[in-house]
């Protein structure tokens, strides 16, 4: 196997040296390096390379993070297909930006709360135990959101000088946690500086799930969950569209504004029926509450005479009024109807909204 060292550096430095100009002077200055798919299995002294802001370690076999407390300038890292198993060591990266981690076998999400600048992290494909899932550690996760939680106890209008802080202080707007078989996102609610989300192939199912982070992804413009389970549920597009004001693209295809504007004037306009319809089961509820308490017959006046025409009169008046309440059951069954047909109509609003 291979070490990284400066001597490898050298091997593969295309850089010829001058005569005013020694190997030492050179690591100094060199800002990218490139040692990709070298065989490398460890990361050794680099302390040379103090100005280094890129660094490719991808496709190698290196288990390990380490002996990167050098790099204080280093912006970029990328350290896909190797056999990391834990994050750390990266605590005196305090300018670190993206952060490439995919198909490593890495379980939990951790070690990051002390990367302040973090920007972009990628996390896709880990290779995994059968039957588990990616974990995030919340200490992490909310030292990831830190800049969103610092900004909401800040009065505005900020002078100049605070203004300059916070343009320092970044936070994470770029996810990328593909084919880590995760069935929820509710804990990643606290990124609300999240711009971009990518999350193919893994085990989400619920909309209601996501919805609650939708509404909390205020600056999301990209999502992609193809080859998800909540793909196949009906209208999953448009609940998502409605539900997220700010999103431009979803499973890499655009939004348009009209259709945007369709789904939320249908939208508004169910509500309204909804509540129309309420309102006249209401108002009927209230009439036949009504009718009921009213006394059906009249009041006879008492008299001696016991006639057989003046009884015949009562009989008469009786029937008439049992025929005039005939129509109160008519009543009662079209409100029970109407209910019906709201409790219906709500159920499929649910469905689609």
């Amino acid at each position: 196997m291979v070490q990284l060292t400066m001597d490898l550096i050298a091997k593969n430095a295309s850089h010829k040296n001058r005569s005013e100009e020694d190997f030492g002077q050179y690591l100094q200055k060199i800002t990218h390096l490139n040692l990709s798919d070298k065989n490398i299995d460890s990361i050794g002294d680099l302390s040379f390379c103090k100005n280094l802001r890129v660094l490719y370690l991808y496709d190698n076999q290196i288990n390990q993070i380490q002996n990167l407390d050098f790099a204080s300038n280093i912006t970029h890292l990328y350290l896909q297909n190797n056999r990391i198993s834990s994050i750390e060591n990266l605590s005196s990266l305090k300018k670190l930006e993206k952060l490439y981690l995919g198909g490593n076998c890495i379980t939990v999400v951790e070690g990051l709360d002390k990367v302040g600048e973090l920007r972009e992290l990628h996390i896709e494909s880990q290779h995994l135990p059968l039957g588990e899932k990616l974990l995030f550690d919340p200490v992490s996760l909310n030292s990831l959101a830190i800049l969103v939680k610092f900004l909401k106890g800040v009065s505005f209008p900020v002078s100049t000088a605070e203004m300059e802080i916070f343009q320092l202080m970044k936070s994470l707007s770029v996810l990328n946690i593909s084919n880590n078989n995760i069935d929820e996102l509710e804990e990643l609610a606290v990124l609300e500086n999240l711009s971009y989300l990518k999350a193919v192939y893994n085990r989400l199912k619920h909309m209601k799930d996501l919805e609650v982070v939708l509404k909390k992804w205020t600056k999301l413009h990209r999502i992609d969950l193809t080859g998800n389970p909540i793909c196949q549920k009906p209208k999953y597009r448009d609940r998502i569209i409605v539900q997220s004001q700010t999103l431009e693209s979803l499973d890499g295809k655009e939004i348009q504004e009209m259709e945007r504007r369709f789904l939320m004037n249908w939208k508004a306009s169910r509500a309204a029926r909804k509540k129309s319809n309420e309102r006249i089961i209401h108002e009927h509820a209230a009439y036949v509450q009504f009718s009921d308490s009213e006394t059906p017959y009249l009041t006879l006046p008492f008299h001696d005479s016991h006639s057989v025409k003046k009884k015949a009169d009562f009989l008469d008046l009786s029937h008439k009024q049992k025929v005039a309440r005939k129509p109160l059951s008519g009543i009662r069954e079209r409100s029970s109807q109407m209910k019906t047909q709201v409790e219906e109509e709500s159920e499929v609003t649910a469905e689609v909204v």
